[in-house]
């Protein structure tokens, strides 16, 4: 772990590194550029809803010199989440992300459709995992123990909120992620409907052994 670099909450005027982060990671840990026409459709979907409505749940990894190279973001509540996007940051950034009209026929009209359709992440068979989370870090951050930190960091904002539990959807390609996940306890939760070929939904509870 660089030693200069650490955790700490995001601050507004972090809000421009996080979008960069969030497309330079996410074509399955990759940078996205190459893939969409618009790619700030993705942090619309991913990341700047989060820390316009959960703020407080919101941490940066700071290099040392005050900017962010990664974060963690979430919400305590998915329900309360789903509707609170679709009636406060919906408005916000619908015109410049229209629905696609028909089946999505583009990467950009595929997350666009996300983005309109925040109760996709109403998911019964996640109501024992109230709690959910993207993280990233830029590559060359990433494998020095930066992101069990961020994790760390969350999973104690969450237990102070007394929330049990929490989850994530991930590309089923993104194998590296899927082995961190895995390393840090994270289990796989079945979902009907979903195809595991291109998504999965993994869980875990907010509980950190190195804190117990």
């Amino acid at each position: 772990m660089n030693p200069t670099a650490f955790v700490r909450p995001y601050r507004p005027a972090d809000a421009e590194a996080l979008d960069d982060i969030c497309v330079r990671t996410a074509h399955n840990g990759r940078d996205s550029r190459p893939v969409y026409a618009d790619p700030s459709v993705l942090p619309a979907v991913f990341a700047a809803p989060y820390v316009h409505l959960d703020a407080d749940l919101a941490f940066v990894l700071d290099d040392g010199s005050g900017r962010a190279v990664g974060y963690i973001l979430g919400t305590a509540d998915t329900p309360r989440f789903a509707e609170e996007f679709r009636a406060k940051w919906l408005p916000r950034v619908a015109d410049r992300y229209p629905a696609p009209q028909g089946p999505p026929g583009s990467p950009d009209e595929v997350m666009a459709a996300l983005l309109h359709d925040p109760e996709r992440m109403i998911v019964p068979e996640l109501a024992g995992h109230p709690a959910h989370l993207h993280i990233d870090l830029l590559p060359d951050w990433q494998g020095r123990g930066h992101g069990r930190a961020l994790m760390r960091t969350f999973w104690r904002a969450l237990r102070e909120r007394g929330v049990p539990a929490v989850h994530l959807v991930m590309a089923t390609a993104n194998t590296p992620a899927r082995a961190f996940y895995d390393r840090l306890g994270f289990q796989e939760i079945a979902v009907a409907g979903l195809d595991p070929s291109d998504v999965i939904c993994l869980g875990r509870t907010t509980e950190d052994p190195a804190e117990s």
